[in-house]
């Protein structure tokens, strides 16, 4: 299932009550979830809650394949997707999440543009989302100057953390990269396959198999099926700033 390209159809179909609490009127939410329509004037809340459709899709529901055409724009209310770049060859690389509060730059371009979707996107977590149809969207930009600025401020913000994967692919070792993400994760447990780390990484699973593999002779990490023990967070941390 994806939505941001979706063809008409029935309100049945689309209108569908997500995990967030149904008692919360739809318009104290958004307002919730994207603060900027707080002080919004001109009607803009209420133009959004008429215009918009709510919509949810279970974990590994596409939001978008690549070559789609974008006819929503979709903020998400509750959950987490995932954006990303796929290879011909089946290699992956995390471009963004949008989490709750959040929108998609590449789908707000896309519209803007009346271009192809460049990306894949997916819900990594059940998702509740809020979607705004194409048309309306490029017409609120001249309508509405708190809607303007809600898009310049995703421009700024989302294009900012792409240019950052682009430097980290390009210009930092994979074993640097690596080693930052096992220290950021949060917990001397990772618990992630081989397969996943290199998804995140835009990398093969064979390259960081082996990676860890030195990362556990060197006394770094202990590996276990599935999980990952930090053995040497300080030793992870210089290790990551190689260059």
């Amino acid at each position: 299932m994806y939505i941001v390209s979706l063809p008409p159809v029935s309100d049945n179909d689309l209108i569908m009550h997500g995990p967030t609490d149904e008692s919360v009127p739809l318009d104290a939410l958004l307002v919730e979830r994207f603060p900027f329509l707080k002080d919004a004037a001109d009607g803009l809340l209420d133009a959004l809650v008429s215009q918009g459709i709510r919509k949810r899709l279970a974990p590994g529901d596409f939001i978008c394949l690549e070559g789609n055409q974008c006819t929503f724009l979709p903020f998400v209310l509750e959950g987490r997707a995932r954006v990303y770049k796929a290879s011909d060859a089946g290699r992956e690389i995390t471009l963004y999440r949008i989490e709750a509060g959040e929108s998609c730059v590449l789908t707000a371009s896309c519209i803007l543009n009346r271009i192809a979707f460049p990306a894949f996107a997916i819900a990594e977590t059940s998702v509740e989302g809020f979607l705004v149809p194409a048309p309306v969207f490029r017409s609120w930009i001249d309508e509405y100057s708190a809607w303007r600025m809600f898009v310049f401020d995703l421009f700024a913000q989302r294009l900012s953390s792409i240019i950052n994967v682009v430097e980290e692919v390009v210009f930092r070792r994979l074993d640097a990269r690596l080693a930052t993400f096992l220290t950021e994760a949060g917990e001397d447990r990772v618990a992630m396959t081989h397969e996943a780390i290199a998804t995140e990484l835009g990398s093969s699973r064979e390259v960081v198999s082996r990676l860890l593999k030195e990362f556990q002779l060197d006394g770094l990490v202990e590996l276990e099926r599935g999980v990952i023990h930090l053995a040497d967070r300080q030793g992870l941390r210089r290790r990551a700033q190689k260059m």
